[in-house]
């Protein structure tokens, strides 16, 4: 691993933690009504297309791959408390 990929997976790691609290605050709360579906569909589809580009590049690119899989898979989980917590 060169130096390059080294930098663009420690940034993937700072882009993918930026979720982390969110989706904690959410989960200990039971409160998603600030949030607003239409932002997490936003960065949903963002991710996706992002994944799209990376998985399908040649050669793969693992940074971008490893951040948008992880940011997708953190956004299905803010929908998913989005359409099951009740508003209070």
């Amino acid at each position: 691993m060169n130096w390059v990929e080294t930098v663009g997976l420690f940034g993937s790691f700072l882009s993918s933690i930026t979720f982390v609290p969110q989706v904690y605050k959410a989960w200990q709360s039971k409160s998603v009504g600030d949030l607003s579906v239409y932002t997490i569909l936003i960065v949903t589809t963002s991710t996706l297309v992002w994944l799209v580009y990376g998985f399908f590049n040649n050669p793969v690119l693992r940074p971008v791959v490893l951040c948008n899989g992880f940011i997708f898979l953190l956004s299905l989980v803010l929908l998913y408390f989005k359409f099951t917590f009740k508003k209070h």
